[in-house]
């Protein structure tokens, strides 16, 4: 087998994905790769040459190499393509009205409050207790007998006595009767996006009330 300087030609390869320096923690690039490739070819004994087969399977683990570059510069562009175009889509939902699969929400009392429970299957009975800052219920809203699916309620700011609620952050509890079980549903509850926060693997929504939400959990967004 052909050497140079005492190494194999089935070690260019190896040489090329070993580190430069332990302490900069870079590998060699395809420049260096090449440049170790025609050093073994002009360095090789004449006696005993490198066979075409060798020469082949270097020259393309050499192009498979440079492939994966490429393609890790071209995945970069796109992901850096689509967090900005992902960016400037959170951005514009700044002042605006989303719905996310949340149980607190920010109630202006001096109108309704539109919301939604989602029920898996069918119910004799689902109903919405409504829990304020201090965790006590100030509200009961019965839905009676609904069809599975989105199950609209409507809260209209007053205690179960007629009295009108301070604003503020409210609890959406909603439960649903099966036979003599009964079970809690997730709620779909408005909230306006006071901010966006960039970085990391996700968008983040701050939500007035309600806290940071990703981006992907937007279920609808308002005017």
């Amino acid at each position: 087998m052909s050497t140079v300087d005492g190494i194999g030609s089935s070690s260019v390869l190896d040489k090329y994905q070993v580190k430069q320096d332990s302490t900069q923690n870079k590998e060699l690039g395809k420049d260096q790769f090449l440049n170790l490739l025609v050093a073994q070819l002009n360095n090789q004994n004449p006696l005993e040459p490198q066979g075409n087969g060798e020469f082949i399977a270097q020259l393309a683990q050499f192009s498979t190499v440079e492939g994966v570059e490429k393609l890790n510069s071209s995945m970069e562009t796109i992901l850096s393509g689509y967090q900005s175009s992902q960016a400037l889509q959170a951005s514009s939902l700044v002042g605006r009205k989303v719905i996310v699969p949340v149980d607190k929400a920010m109630v202006d009392t001096s109108e309704s409050f539109k919301a939604s429970a989602v029920l898996p299957t069918s119910s004799s009975n689902v109903y919405v207790n409504v829990y304020d800052s201090a965790g006590s219920v100030v509200s009961r809203i019965n839905l009676g007998e609904q069809k599975a699916g989105n199950v609209s309620f409507i809260w209209d700011g007053k205690d179960s006595s007629g009295n009108v609620m301070k604003p503020g952050t409210y609890r959406f509890e909603a439960q649903a009767t099966y036979g003599n079980e009964t079970k809690g549903l997730y709620t779909l509850l408005p909230a306006n996006v006071d901010s966006v926060t960039l970085g990391g693997n996700e968008l983040m929504l701050n939500l007035a009330g309600v806290g940071n939400v990703p981006l992907s959990q937007v279920q609808v967004i308002g005017q």
